[in-house]
C-alpha cells in the first residue's frame, strides 16, 4: 500500500494542471496531511508553444483508441518539463489535459500517461481522478471543492464563502467552513457554472490571433448585444439543478451569436455572457456567500470582474486578497487530492458532483526500478 510508503503527517505533494484554455501547465506544491493545509511551496508554469496548442485544439473532442499519438507527446513533454527539478517531493498528482467530457454519455477523457510520468520523475503519481466519480453517477466534475473547503479552513473563515475559477469553463464552490470535514452533508456545493474563457480565446485567436483579451481591452471597447445574450441564458444548462458539469465546447452554438458582430461588440458580448452565467449560478447558493473570492485567467479581465462586482452583494475579489495564488490554485489542488487519494479519503461527494456516495478517485502508479547488467 502506498500509506507505508509515506510520511506520517503532514507531506509535500507536487501538484500540476492543463486546463481547457489550453495556454499551458501550471505546478505547485503543498505541504499537506490531505486535510489540512500546513503551507505552500515552489510553482512553475509551463507554457504550450503555439504548435502545442494547435495540435491539441485538434485533438479536443476525441477519446480513446483514437489516433492520439501527437498530442499525447505534447502532454506528456510538457508536463514532464514542468514537474522535473522540485526538491523533495513525496507524490505527484498528475490531472492530465482534458479532450471530452460527457458525464452522462461516453464519461470523461484525461489525456496522460501516469505510469509514463512516474517513470519519467522517478516519484508516486496519482492521476486518472475523475473516472471512479463517474462510474459511481456522478458528473466527475468539478474537483477542486475539496480543496477550496481546505483553503478555507486555512484561511480561518467562519462564515460561508465562495471560489469561483475563471477558467475555459467556469465553476463556482459554495463553502461553510463551519462543517467539520468536506463531505459533511451540507459543507459543499459545486457545479460548472457555464462557459468562461474559452470562448472569448476561440475568437480571439480566430479574429485577431491573440490567444486572450489581455486586460480585457476589447471587450472594454464593444457594446453588449443583448438579443445575443438573452437567446445565450435560454439554453437548458441554466435550468438544471446542480450539481452539474460541462465540456469546454458544450456552448460552441455561442460563437455563432457573435458572429455578425464586429470584434469589439463580440468579445464584449461573449465576456457579458460569461459574467451572467455566473450571476445565474450565484443563485443556487444555500445562503449569501460573505464574499467571492475568483481564480483562473479570468480574475485578470477587469471588465468580466467589474460586471460581477456591478450584479453581486457581496465583495469580489481575486483570491490573492486571502494569500492565495490564483495562477495556482488548481495545480495545489491536485496536490492535495493527490494526498488524499493516497490516504483512502474521498475526493468528491454527492454535493460536489452529484455522485451516489462520497467517493476517493485516483490511480497510482510507482515507478519501477530499472534492471542493472
Amino acid at each position: 500500500m502506498l500509506q507505508a510508503k509515506l510520511p506520517a503527517g503532514r507531506i509535500r505533494a507536487l501538484g500540476a494542471m492543463s486546463g481547457t484554455s489550453l495556454d499551458g501547465v501550471d505546478a505547485a506544491v503543498v505541504e499537506t496531511d490531505g486535510t489540512r493545509i500546513f503551507g505552500f511551496g515552489p510553482s512553475r508554469y509551463r507554457p504550450y508553444t503555439q504548435a502545442e496548442r494547435a495540435v491539441l485544439a485538434r485533438a479536443l473532442g476525441r477519446w480513446p483508441g483514437e489516433d492520439l499519438g501527437e498530442a499525447l507527446e505534447v502532454v506528456q513533454t510538457a508536463h514532464l518539463e514542468a514537474l522535473s527539478g522540485f526538491e523533495d517531493i513525496d507524490l505527484v498528482g498528475f490531472h492530465g489535459q482534458t479532450l471530452a467530457h460527457e458525464p452522462q454519455g461516453r464519461g470523461t477523457h484525461q489525456l496522460g500517461d501516469g505510469d509514463a510520468l512516474a517513470q519519467g520523475l522517478g516519484l508516486p503519481v496519482v492521476w486518472d481522478f475523475r473516472s471512479a466519480d463517474i462510474r459511481l453517477g456522478g458528473e466527475g466534475a468539478p474537483l477542486a471543492p475539496f480543496y477550496h473547503f481546505a483553503c478555507a479552513q486555512w484561511m480561518g473563515a467562519e462564515a460561508p464563502l465562495a471560489f469561483l475559477n475563471l477558467g475555459g469553463v467556469g465553476n463556482l464552490t459554495w463553502v461553510d467552513p463551519r462543517k467539520g470535514r468536506p463531505d459533511e452533508e451540507g459543507a459543499l456545493l459545486a457545479f460548472d457554472t457555464g462557459p468562461a474563457n474559452a470562448p472569448i480565446n476561440d475568437v480571439m485567436q480566430a479574429r485577431r490571433g491573440e490567444a486572450f483579451d489581455r486586460d480585457g481591452a476589447l471587450a472594454r471597447q464593444g457594446r453588449v448585444a443583448q438579443g445575443a445574450l438573452e437567446v445565450f441564458l435560454e439554453d437548458g444548462f441554466f435550468l438544471r439543478m446542480p450539481p452539474k458539469s460541462l465540456d469546454r465546447d458544450a456552448f460552441a452554438d455561442m460563437i455563432g451569436l457573435v458572429t455578425e458582430l464586429d470584434d469589439a461588440d463580440a468579445v464584449a458580448t461573449l465576456t457579458a455572457m460569461s459574467a451572467t452565467a455566473v450571476l445565474r449560478g450565484m443563485e443556487h447558493c444555500p445562503e449569501p456567500p460573505e464574499r467571492l473570492l475568483v481564480t483562473g485567467g479570468g480574475r485578470h479581465n477587469p471588465v468580466m470582474m467589474e460586471m460581477l462586482r456591478a450584479a453581486l452583494d457581496c465583495p469580489v475579489e481575486p483570491v490573492e486578497a486571502a494569500g492565495l495564488d490564483g495562477d495556482m490554485l488548481e495545480a495545489q489542488a491536485f496536490a492535495h487530492l493527490a494526498v488524499r487519494v493516497a490516504r483512502g479519503l474521498p475526493t468528491s461527494c454527492p454535493g460536489t458532483t452529484g455522485v451516489r456516495a462520497s467517493v476517493a478517485g485516483g490511480t497510482l502508479s510507482r515507478p519501477q526500478r530499472q534492471e542493472t547488467g
